[in-house]
């Protein structure tokens, strides 16, 4: 227009022309502009608001924002632009044949231009599992993308008169490969009190188990073979967790890889984990003393102090940023020293 606040026409990439529409406030600050355009392009560029955000903020000026626009725009359609490839009707017969031979109870979920599938099965140990295939416009030729939730990775072997049946087929041997992680998985979960991972994922291999009142075990289990010893972090004031790391090291003789991984953890430690049956677990997962959360940014509370009395736990990143404020604490290499912010000692 003639204010210079409206510019309308079209920008190219990968061929294509996108109707675009950009208005510019009345101080002309490109930071506080509005973009409009087709639904379709808004669909493309969905997952990049934050950059065109922060691209409107830092360009100094229209036509340098466009050259950013034009760039990103490329980026999400090579990203995208197996979504909108037209599929040949034999792509649609062959995956309703598949479908059909699979048996749709098995579908979890199909979206509305059948380029992704969601399947569900189900483990020789009751749990439900999902796999999503995303497909292109080859299939078969060229097989799908599978996303499983597995602590390893799933590949398939694919051969261009390969269908989906041979892919569910695959997905359930892996399942199988894969119980007896889960059941010791379970078991932990179920008898313990996990303090993390809180709600834990098929794929997490690490649980942090709580022994006593700020006092916890950090394992991460190798999920092809479970039924091992698995790496032992201890976590708590130095006169709970000695004599632990202690007990560990005399009894590892003991670990037997006919019994279950918490009924050897318990055999090794000689201890016998809080149940969730009798305990609730606040009784042992205190908040920081620092800034009185739990929960700080994903982490809990892992450093507590020596002192027997006291034993008060914090964040890392609040008891770092509270010994650095403070004029009496000392650094030396990578330890920092520092009074406790609960007894001072």
């Amino acid at each position: 227009n003639r204010e210079g606040t409206a510019y309308e026409g079209f920008v190219t990439a990968q061929g294509r022309d996108f109707h675009i529409r950009i208005l510019l406030p009345m101080d002309f600050q490109l930071k506080n502009a509005r973009i409009e355009c087709s639904w379709h392009l808004k669909k493309i560029l969905h997952g990049y608001r934050h950059i065109l955000k922060q691209r409107l903020h830092s360009c100094p000026d229209l036509v340098s924002f466009m050259v950013e626009l034009k760039t990103l725009l490329e980026i999400a359609l090579k990203n995208t632009q197996d979504l909108h490839i037209p599929r040949p009707p034999e792509y649609y017969s062959c995956l309703v044949r598949d479908l059909e031979i699979l048996g749709w109870n098995k579908v979890a979920y199909v979206d509305t231009g059948l380029t992704a599938i969601r399947l569900r099965a189900e483990d020789s140990g009751g749990r439900q599992h999902l796999i999503t295939l995303k497909l292109n416009a080859k299939y078969p030729t060229e097989p799908p993308d599978c996303l499983v939730d597995f602590p390893v990775q799933f590949a398939i072997s694919w051969m261009p008169q390969n269908s989906l049946v041979d892919i569910y087929n695959q997905f359930l041997v892996a399942l199988e490969s894969l119980k007896e992680f889960w059941d010791a998985m379970d078991e932990i979960d179920g008898k313990t009190w996990v303090l993390e991972p809180e709600n834990p994922r098929r794929s997490a291999t690490a649980r942090r188990i709580a022994i006593g009142n700020n006092v916890s075990v950090n394992i991460e289990v190798d999920p092809r073979h479970p039924n091992m010893l698995p790496e032992c972090y201890f976590l708590g004031a130095d006169h709970a967790v000695n004599p632990l790391r202690v007990k560990l090291n005399n009894n590892m003789h003991l670990w037997d890889p006919e019994i279950s991984l918490l009924q050897n953890l318990k055999d090794l430690l000689e201890i016998d984990f809080p149940s969730r049956a009798v305990l609730e677990k606040s009784d042992f997962a205190k908040d920081c003393g620092i800034c009185y959360a739990y929960r700080l940014e994903g982490t809990t509370p892992d450093q507590v102090c020596d002192d027997p009395r006291c034993g008060q736990p914090f964040h890392h990143a609040c008891l770092y940023e509270w010994l650095q404020s403070l004029p009496s604490s000392r650094q030396s290499f990578n330890v920092i020293f520092g009074e406790c912010p609960y007894c001072n000692k």
